[in-house]
């Protein structure tokens, strides 16, 4: 990822709407997911730190995250309790001797070029019954100047996860869109951005108080929805994994 994206997810991820409604979408569907008690959970992945604390919430958290800057962000900001180390998807994994019961991806996949074979070597850190919970950006029409500055390789759709998911030998427990309630909104800042050539994003930045508040409660509003059913589309895409030769 740009190292400007390290920094920048660091000023805003305990602040901005998308990042604080994310976190409320993911920490419902982790306590649906009827963990074993005090279950190890590892975040691939963790960038500047900002799901660790919620992630700790559920279980002993460890984290892999391959950029230095970030690594350093993230034990500051909390406090060395958590296992981070440095690493890289699929070949430089550094917890190949233990076992997870949970992990998670989120919004990390699209960044790496051999996605499949990274579902794959995750895939043997898995306990039995363990999960994997990933988010991805969602439809490669999308893709812009955003994509471009945190060196996104591709954005996916429900039908493209689902292929790679089966060649990694695993099989979706849940696929779902979501930010949906936004989506016709950012579907137009984006074609607004692409026709005036903008080389920054519009709203990657903190906005007002007011319109941050509502943002945030529209958007984690969704997680009442997901717990009953998939939704239809959005910016983003939800999955929660399991082995294909689980019962």
């Amino acid at each position: 990822m740009n190292p400007a994206a390290y920094l920048e997810m660091a000023e805003t991820e305990s602040r901005h709407w998308w990042f604080s409604g994310r976190r409320a979408i993911l920490s419902s569907m982790i306590a649906s997911l009827k963990l074993p008690q005090n279950p190890k959970i590892l975040e691939i992945g963790c960038g500047t730190g900002g799901n660790l604390e919620m992630l700790g919430k559920f279980g002993n958290v460890s984290a892999l995250e391959m950029d230095a800057t970030a690594r350093t962000i993230a034990s500051k900001k909390t406090s060395n309790l958590y296992n981070i180390r440095a690493g890289h998807c699929p070949d430089e994994i550094p917890f190949h001797d233990q076992r997870f019961d949970l992990i998670c991806m989120f919004d990390v996949l699209e960044h790496i070029e051999q996605d499949t074979e990274t579902l794959i070597a995750i895939k043997q850190l898995l306990k039995k019954n363990g999960r994997v919970l990933i988010t991805v950006p969602a439809y490669q029409w999308l893709y812009g100047a955003h994509d471009e500055f945190l060196h996104h390789k591709r954005r996916y759709s429900a039908e493209q996860l689902r292929q790679i998911i089966a060649v990694a030998g695993l099989q979706p427990a849940k696929i779902s869109y979501f930010n949906t309630f936004l989506f016709p909104l950012a579907v137009v800042v984006r074609i607004k951005d692409k026709l005036l050539g903008n080389s920054s994003a519009t709203g990657t930045s903190v906005p007002p108080s007011p319109i941050n508040r509502f943002f945030r409660t529209l958007f984690g509003a969704e997680r009442y929805l997901l717990e009953r059913f998939n939704l239809p589309f959005g910016t983003s895409l939800l999955c929660v994994l399991k082995t294909a030769d689980e019962c």
